[in-house]
């Protein structure tokens, strides 16, 4: 039907109103504009009842000001109704996942960072450190903590682990714990090929049994020990957790070694030991560098890490000197407590020579750097510091320049522990779950088997000092 049948305030009124209907159009326009109107239309005749009343008689001026308004409110309504509509239809655009649908490919996540390898997985006793030598014999150790551990030093080969140098040597005697291990924290190839085990002499973190604690030469050329240096009560203390070592072959007779005291109940310190006579002597006994950071709390895996006794008792977690590496030069030893994310030096020439005052060697610690909460520390022939993250699932590189790289972040690698930079180019570390311990969750143990041990290529060497 034709619009121009009708006079023009109708036709204004029309144009905007189709949507409605033809008959109601119709109806509302006489309403408006009088019966005359309707009269004229056989049309609107049928769908108005010849019993209303009549409408009033309206002036031209006026109908065509009050069609006006009603075109605009009913424009206004339509612009409601379709803004409504696209959003109504943007949310249907948003797809539902069904309850426990697993959204991961729907949703941005955590970017994983390098390309850490599985070297082997190990489904018995928690590993810690780990050590590669000259001809890429691997081997590992498993301190003697919460689990059952029947030899605490082992070799990866044929895709098992094998008591080293044999099982005599690792079995748990604590009649006669100075011609056996007792509990390994660190295994190291140092300078010269030889592979060091660094025995705490404590079991599952009780006191330091008499005579125990020391630590062990292998000649890996023919399987057997050659040096064993037994630690005085004054400088593995009953409290004493012996943690680390590392070597520089330069300095004195046969060289030196430096190891962490990480204790969480004593006095924390570094160790130096003669590797010709054998005397070893204790430096920054608490200094403010081998202690835990005062009101340090650690989130792994989303949560706050402290000691939770059986009884519901919470403490904080009190770790000191840990992570240990000598310098590319040879003149600075860094390392850092576990409780803390701060990166620390010592000259090494003062940390070494015993005429030289415990005060005079503290004057000469640095604190290098922030790095993140580090359980090991490594070396390379480049300067560069290798760190571990256990924070983060993350092992970092760190140039004296201040450089920071992330090299590996990777939620696999739970807690990463001890770092071993090898003469293949890659840096291998142990994941060994540590926070998931009874000790840190009131006796639920809630580590997942298997640990690992990975490997990422850095394409640098380590450092030899000989």
């Amino acid at each position: 039907m034709a619009f121009n049948r009708f006079p023009s305030p109708a036709r204004k009124v029309l144009s905007p109103l189709r949507v409605f209907g033809l008959g109601a159009l119709l109806l509302g326009y006489c309403a408006w504009s009088g019966a005359g109107y309707c009269q004229s239309s056989s049309l609107t005749s049928e769908l108005v009842s010849d019993s209303l009343p009549p409408a009033p008689k309206v002036e031209s001026s006026q109908a065509s000001a009050l069609s006006s308004k009603k075109a605009k409110r009913v424009r206004e309504k339509k612009t409601k109704v379709k803004d409504t509509a696209r959003v109504q239809e943007k949310v249907q655009d948003v797809p539902v996942l069904p309850a426990g649908e697993n959204p991961s490919d729907l949703v941005p996540s955590q970017h994983f960072l390098g390309k850490p390898e599985v070297v082997a997985v190990f489904n018995d006793a928690m590993p810690t450190g780990v050590a590669v030598s000259f001809s890429g014999r691997r081997f590992v150790n498993f301190p003697r903590w919460e689990d059952n551990v029947p030899f605490t030093v082992g070799e990866l080969s044929h895709g098992k682990v094998q008591p080293y140098p044999d099982a005599a040597f690792n079995k748990l005697d604590l009649k006669a714990p100075e011609n056996h291990l007792i509990s390994v924290q660190s295994v190291v190839v140092d300078a010269r090929d030889r592979l060091w085990l660094l025995d705490t002499g404590s079991v599952k973190f009780g006191t330091v049994i008499p005579g125990a604690a020391k630590l062990v030469c292998v000649d890996l050329s023919t399987n057997q020990v050659i040096k064993t240096i037994r630690f005085p009560a004054d400088v593995a203390l009953p409290t004493s957790y012996l943690n680390d070592v590392r070597f520089d072959l330069r300095r004195g007779k046969a060289g030196m070694a430096f190891i962490t005291d990480s204790s969480s109940s004593g006095h924390n310190a570094l160790v130096v030991v003669d590797l010709a006579s054998g005397e070893s002597f204790r430096r920054l006994v608490g200094h403010a560098s081998t202690r835990a950071v005062p009101g340090f709390l650690p989130i792994v895996e989303g949560a706050p890490l402290m000691f939770v006794h059986e009884d519901g008792e919470r403490t904080s977690m009190k770790v000191g000197a840990d992570g240990i590496a000598v310098g590319a030069d040879g003149k600075h030893l860094f390392y850092c407590p576990l409780s803390s994310r701060k990166l620390y030096s010592v000259n090494l020439d003062a940390l070494a020579d015993r005429n030289v005052s415990d005060d005079d060697v503290a004057k000469t610690v640095c604190e290098v750097t922030e790095k993140g909460a580090s359980d090991g520390l490594e070396m390379d022939s480049a300067g560069r510091i290798y760190a571990t993250d256990y924070e983060h699932n993350a092992v970092h590189r760190i140039s004296l320049e201040g450089k920071h790289e992330t090299l590996v972040c990777d939620p696999r690698v739970l807690w990463p522990d001890t770092l071993c930079l090898a003469q293949d180019g890659y840096l291998y570390f142990t994941a060994n779950q540590l926070h998931r311990q009874p000790l840190f969750h009131g006796g639920r143990d809630l580590r997942e088997k298997p640990y690992v041990l990975f490997r990422v290529k850095v394409d640098a060497e380590p450092v030899l000092l000989r």
